[in-house]
């Protein structure tokens, strides 16, 4: 036999498969605190989608993809009158809730958006509760929804804490794609085989490139890419549950697989294991630790290794906002992840490209006093030159005690720190912020600020009436969880 064959014999599912379809399928949520940090993750990511609504750019995106189609028993979409196929529900759902960069995040060796998959679990909740119904069985609760929550965020954030997809120029949403596949399957009444072929087909699918994300090709596809991800789940869990046969090896096929294929990048700059042992590493089994610790964006909707710099420099504001053109320079001290990820100089082409600068986020509230959305838009920016004479004044410097807490799994802390200095030789205090409000450290001070985010959010779309309904059922923890899915969603529709 010629040694140059490839061998036939099929193989079991990689290890890293078969340990996410036994946690979807066997662990039960238990903890309280993760439950109750779900529940205001409804709260949080439903808020954002509401408040995306009013930019066309983002409107643009929703509704079926033949323009009258009707799907009966379909899925709505929060905030419209759109009733679509589950997939492209999912797609609707997952980008009004990401297009503002106003969602939770995770942050470790890789980042992410684990509210992302909210728009492939709650299309399915509600197609699947339809569906039911139709034929006189009971609907989902908004139980099943908070507990796909809590194990699509642990899936992607587990994935994260320890393998680093953007050091091989590969995009987080991937995890998106993977954590939505292995929850809807198990939603949709997948077996545990048809789990595990779903979740060899999201490897399969690889991964979007990061350049979307970065200087100079930054632009509005990282809005959408998350719900394109977990629209994709969707329809891999659609697939698998027709009887489309797995990929078992797909991680750890020689030459073929996507260790070798995309995770496996050769470059000494990048610190990455040797070829022979670059495959994922686990800090954790998986539980529940992701989404009790998740990080909300409270106060702005920023890059979230921006926020404590936007909570400096609101404090700053009142002490620089008579000096402006006696500022010398400013120091940003920060994290290295910050630097790698969102400081950058240079001409910004887009408000995709603005919620992406450190620099930018920190002038606006040091000039402002605070940060929204509509100071990404371009009117904005070109009103107000003084955002760029300020960039340019600006000094990043990484703190290795900041890029070592942020990695640390007792702190993550996400720290930035804020000190302008003037022609007269005269500064300002160092303002350093640890930990910002959307962080687990700081749940009592943050709950009140997330309920009148979403409040707020309520009022941009719903009548007074609706608004108050939907939020004193949300606030309600135990009238929530028995709800069925579609009463809810009935809340929903405009």
């Amino acid at each position: 036999m010629s040694a140059n064959v490839d061998l036939a014999n099929r193989p079991d599912y990689d290890q890293e498969i078969q340990d996410i379809a036994d946690y979807v399928i066997n662990y039960k949520v238990e903890s309280q605190a993760a439950l109750d940090t779900a529940r205001n993750c409804l709260m949080d990511s439903l808020g954002c989608g509401f408040l995306a609504l009013r930019f066309p750019e983002c409107t643009k995106h929703l509704g079926p993809l033949v323009k009258g189609t009707i799907v009966p028993n379909g899925a709505r979409v929060p905030g419209t009158q759109f009733v679509l196929d589950p997939v492209k529900a999912a797609w609707d759902i997952g980008c009004i809730i990401r297009w503002l960069d106003f969602n939770d995040t995770w942050l470790a060796a890789e980042w992410g958006h684990p509210s992302d998959n909210l728009g492939g679990i709650l299309a399915v909740a509600d197609y699947i509760s339809a569906q039911n119904i139709a034929v006189g069985r009971l609907p989902l609760t908004m139980q099943d929804v908070l507990e796909a929550m809590v194990k699509a965020h642990e899936i992607q954030g587990v994935m994260a804490l320890d393998n680093s997809f953007n050091r091989v120029g590969l995009c987080h949403v991937l995890l998106v794609r993977l954590a939505t596949t292995a929850v809807v399957t198990l939603m949709m009444g997948g077996t545990r085989g048809q789990i595990m072929a779903a979740i060899s087909q999201a490897w399969v699918d690889g991964s979007a490139l990061r350049t979307y994300r970065h200087a100079p090709n930054a632009g509005s596809r990282k809005s959408w890419a998350a719900g394109d991800a977990t629209s994709r789940g969707v329809r891999l869990a659609d697939i698998s549950l027709r009887g489309e046969m797995g990929i078992p090896g797909v991680l750890s096929a020689p030459q073929w697989g996507f260790y070798d294929v995309s995770f496996s990048q050769t470059n000494k700059d990048l610190a990455l294991k040797p070829q022979a042992q670059r495959t994922f590493s686990f800090q954790r089994e998986y539980g529940s630790y992701v989404m009790e610790n998740i990080l909300f964006k409270l106060s702005f909707p920023a890059e979230f290794h921006a926020q404590t710099a936007c909570e400096a420099a609101v404090i700053l504001h009142p002490q620089i906002k008579h000096r402006l053109d006696d500022i010398k320079r400013i120091e940003i001290t920060t994290h290295e992840s910050a630097i790698r990820i969102i400081s950058k100089v240079g001409e910004l082409a887009n408000p995709a490209d603005r919620d992406h600068c450190l620099q930018y986020m920190t002038a606006v509230p040091l000039l402002f006093g605070k940060l929204v959305a509509e100071h990404y838009e371009d009117a904005f920016h070109h009103a107000h030159p003084e955002i760029d004479v300020l960039r340019n004044k600006m000094v990043v410097i990484e703190d290795k005690r900041y890029s070592a807490d942020y990695l640390d799994p007792e702190k993550r802390a996400i720290a930035n720190a804020i000190q302008v200095f003037f022609n007269d030789g005269s500064c300002t205090d160092k303002v350093e912020i640890e930990y910002p409000i959307g962080h687990r450290r700081r749940r009592k001070e943050g709950i009140p600020v997330l309920e009148e985010k979403f409040k707020h959010s309520l009022s941009t779309r719903f009548p007074e009436p609706q608004c108050e309904h939907i939020y004193k059922l949300c606030t309600d923890a135990g009238e929530l969880a028995s709800t069925p899915v579609n009463r809810f969603m009935d809340l929903l529709v405009i």
